[in-house]
């Protein structure tokens, strides 16, 4: 089987993949804002962002920006399977609905 030679960064989001991806990108730029090597994910999530915002049902991403957010939602998502595993039941159940909602997004959009 060939391997595709291009692949296809525009997204469709409904109003609620919007929203979610746009606070997870303003959350991370505002934990990288005060450290300098930490400057293009900036850059990227910062893109990010405004392209959300200017249109958010259809969204075209550059290889870049994809790669850096599917790593970060990734790597949110494993850190929040280590907090529901050593929470109590309230916990679990705050964590339970943004775990979710990001598997969604990562196996709906970003999984090749």
């Amino acid at each position: 089987m060939a391997k595709k030679l291009f692949k296809n960064y525009t997204f469709n989001f409904d109003s609620n993949e919007a929203k979610i991806i746009t606070s997870f990108c303003k959350q991370a730029i505002n934990q990288m804002m005060s450290d300098e090597r930490f400057a293009k994910d900036l850059s990227a999530f910062q893109s990010i962002g405004d392209k959300i915002n200017s249109n958010s049902s259809e969204v075209k991403l550059t290889k870049d920006e994809k790669v850096r957010l599917t790593r970060q939602m990734e790597e949110n998502v494993k850190f929040i399977e280590k907090k529901m595993k050593n929470a109590w039941f309230v916990k679990k159940w705050f964590y339970k609905s943004m775990y979710t909602q990001y598997q969604n997004l990562l196996n709906n959009h970003f999984r090749d």
